[in-house]
């Protein structure tokens, strides 16, 4: 059986970071959609249908800030995004807006890697078995089949990450369950020191 190699949507308008990033993934399997700006990569986003986004965050035309705002008021899709800044703030202004990772530049191309990797990871759904069925915890609603959430019959957006979050707790409900445990099953092994996401 073949399988369609996962498309990642690039958007960095540094030229040679950029070319470096692409060729390293086209290397590892991945097909790249280039922008060099936040208006191609919408563009790009809507057309295309990636698997995953790498945004930087200063670019032209559109930050990446803002790209990851309006993709994910439709859509799931994880996004990793890029910084040149080392200023909490950014972070957190990024993983408040939908982000699902984040990696501050320079960084190494085996870090992006394992990041791109544990990130396609959780959100195919390889962390825990396929679980069945709809939850019910008051006006809380979740359906671990559908991935969807509703709270007093609304409907909840959450990114994959906040959903792999919260799967992992209701599969695990009554029982206590370590920071450690929860790092390793959402973001990966590689990831079990990173307290900071939690």
């Amino acid at each position: 059986m073949i399988t369609k190699a996962k498309r990642i949507l690039l958007a960095e308008d540094e030229g040679v970071l950029h070319d470096f990033i692409s060729r390293n993934l086209h290397a590892r399997g991945f097909e790249v959609l280039e922008a060099s700006n936040g208006l191609e990569a919408m563009a790009l986003w809507e057309r295309e249908d990636p698997h995953l986004l790498i945004l930087d965050i200063m670019m032209p035309r559109m930050d990446g800030l803002e790209v990851c705002r309006r993709v994910r008021e439709h859509s799931a899709v994880p996004i990793i995004v890029l910084t040149a800044l080392d200023d909490e703030s950014d972070k957190v202004a990024a993983l408040d807006l939908g982000a699902d990772d984040y990696l501050t530049k320079p960084f190494g191309v085996e870090e992006l890697l394992a990041r791109v990797r544990a990130v396609l990871r959780r959100t195919q759904g390889e962390i825990l078995p396929p679980a069945r069925g709809i939850q019910q915890f008051g006006d809380l609603e979740i359906d671990l089949a559908g991935h969807v959430v509703r709270l007093m019959g609304a409907e909840v957006r959450l990114s994959p990450t906040e959903f792999a979050f919260l799967k992992q707790l209701v599969t695990h409900k009554g029982k206590v369950v370590t920071q450690r445990t929860l790092l390793q099953s959402i973001w990966g092994p590689e990831y079990s020191g990173e307290a900071e996401y939690l």
